[in-house]
């Protein structure tokens, strides 16, 4: 119990970084809760046709996602040396790949649109139409393309600066997104003050309008402080990089590009097996994952506080006291965890009933709820033993152990029970979510074995 309990000091330390954090996320899922409920209560084609393509680009916003976690692994360690030359060649890399990936998920997108949000789309429940399912989808994402580039830009901008220990600037920008997305959500979703009524592609033109300005903040306050942030000096100027750098980076973030982006499709693909079981379900999903990134802010930052706090040591050479952190703060999350599944439990069998949909969505919705709940510890558990391992570099271990292990695993697994037996969701998703014991023996065994624990910057010369 010594080594899972840490004194007032180092809780504090951990929080300065977590919570800002915490505090961004939590805003920002409680806004898109808010969201959600506004086209929700559109109906339940509507509800349905968002949450659909919002999977779809989940699986970019991983891909992204882990891009810039590839790169920042490096751009932490720099970090702890005080290498800023390091800091600001990482920044450039990770700009170059972003963008590049992002102009080839807008052709994906624009271009297979209907294809794909029709994987969705099953009979098999009294509750959606599946035409305008997918013409109120199909709508959506078009509008949706226009935002992709500015986030791209924001996330590589903001991902340094938190690898830096500066958690609040994306912090605010995020603030400042989502209440103006929000307050436009309620203007143009229901036509207030004057303007037109445009439903779903009205959320769509909130959430872009509020990705630019997140990222014209982000970008604006990295260059206009450069005393504060000296990497960013010089950041355009001379733009080149040092092939050397650039290799170590693309080796290590091309894992967990592929890691976060079939994770991202494996979760996908593992919702459409539940789809299977009627677009009720696709309602019901929806419900539940929006609560449950309500209730899971305080996991999530605990990872990010991994990857900052144990990167920076890791990359100064403290490889024991890297250890101890990481798992002071693995414990730290697990606690969290549960306490947010008693909250969350709690409140199961009244979020649904806010949902403008029928009684079959909000029952089968408040038992997902439930059950996610019991699991919510290890989920938690999984979380932070992937950031530890992927804080010392192993991006291919992490690779192996998390959409290797989806795809190989749970996904055969859920499609196998929901085409080939007759399990209605409520235990198909149980099911689906026992599997994920397997992963915890596998996570325990990797992490316990130190081989994470790691310096890697110190055969690479920068400029």
């Amino acid at each position: 119990m010594r080594k899972l309990i840490a004194d007032k000091k180092f809780y504090r330390g951990v929080m300065a970084i977590a919570l800002p954090i915490m505090i961004q996320n939590g805003i920002s899922n409680f806004v898109n809760l808010l969201d959600n409920i506004m086209i929700g209560r559109v109906g339940t084609e509507q509800m349905s046709g968002v949450s659909i393509v919002n999977q779809l680009f989940f699986v970019y916003i991983l891909c992204m996602f882990g891009i810039v976690s590839g790169a920042g692994i490096l751009g932490a360690q720099f970090y702890g040396q005080k290498n800023h030359a390091g800091v600001r060649d990482v920044t450039r890399i990770k700009l170059v790949i972003v963008l590049f990936v992002t102009l080839i998920a807008l052709g994906i997108f624009r271009i297979f649109d209907a294809d794909l949000i029709s994987i969705y789309l099953h009979d098999g429940s009294e509750s959606g139409n599946l035409v305008d399912t997918l013409n109120f989808g199909r709508g959506y994402m078009k509008v949706m393309l226009f935002g992709l580039i500015p986030m791209a830009i924001e996330m590589s901008y903001s991902s340094t600066l938190r690898e830096c220990g500066e958690t609040k600037v994306p912090m605010r920008a995020s603030l400042i997104a989502v209440f103006v997305n929000l307050i436009l959500n309620y203007i143009l979703i229901y036509g207030k003050f004057g303007a037109p009524r445009l439903g779903v592609t009205g959320a769509a033109i909130a959430t872009d309008i509020s990705r630019l300005l997140q990222m014209i903040y982000v970008v604006s306050w990295a260059h206009t402080h450069k005393q504060d942030y000296p990497y960013m000096e010089s950041l355009y100027k001379g733009f080149h990089i040092r092939f050397a750098l650039f290799s170590k980076v693309f080796l290590l973030s091309l894992p967990l590009m592929l890691n976060e982006t079939l994770w991202a499709a494996g979760s996908a693909a593992c919702n459409a097996c539940y789809s299977y079981r009627g677009l009720s379900v696709v309602a019901a999903i929806n419900i539940q994952s929006t609560i449950y990134n309500i209730f899971n802010i305080m996991y999530i930052a605990m990872g990010d506080a991994i990857a900052i706090i144990v990167g920076q040591q890791l990359g100064a050479g403290e490889i024991e006291k890297a250890k101890d952190t990481s798992l002071k703060i693995i414990a730290m999350s697990v606690f969290f965890a549960a306490a947010c599944a008693v909250l969350m439990f709690g409140v199961s069998g009244v979020f649904p009933k806010v949902y403008n949909t029928t009684d079959e969505v909000r029952n089968i919705a408040t038992t997902l709820i439930r059950i996610v709940c019991f699991f919510m510890p290890i989920h938690s558990f999984l979380h932070a033993v992937y950031f530890a391992i992927r804080s010392g570099g192993k991006t291919f271990i992490t690779f192996l152990f998390d959409s290797v292990y989806l795809w190989v695993i749970a996904f055969p697994f859920a499609y196998y029970l929901s085409h080939y037996t007759g399990l209605d969701i409520k235990h198909l998703f149980l099911s689906c979510q026992l599997i994920d014991l397997i992963k915890v023996t596998v996570g325990m065994l990797i992490y316990r074995s130190g081989i994470w624990a790691r310096n890697i910057t110190d055969d690479i010369k920068v400029s």
